[in-house]
């Protein structure tokens, strides 16, 4: 099943940010290797799609687990986890639709 998890940025986090960024995409590019990522990406604190010094307010992961406690599991092994990005996740089942 789909499953929708969602980070929410600490404030002034970006630095910390940028940092954990690589093992973060490592971690994204194997759920889309193994065809269980249906999208990906950060959300701009700004409206604009480079937000520069105001960084990014959070992320969006939709993805394939078997269970919600598999996926809330992922979610919280997350590289913006352990560097205090996030200040709070949230994992919910997702039924896709379109396309």
């Amino acid at each position: 099943m789909w499953y929708v998890i969602e980070g929410y940025d600490d404030d002034n986090v970006l630095a910390r940010r940028l940092a954990a960024r690589p093992e973060h995409l490592a971690r994204l590019t194997a759920l889309a290797e193994a065809g269980r990522l249906l999208l990906a990406g950060p959300c701009p604190a700004i409206d604009a799609p480079d937000p520069g010094p105001a960084g990014f307010s959070g992320s969006l992961v939709v993805a394939e687990f078997e269970s919600l406690e598999a996926a809330r599991t992922w979610a919280d092994a997350d590289p913006y986890v352990a560097a205090g990005v996030y200040a709070r996740t949230e994992v919910r089942p997702f039924k896709r639709v379109l396309p």
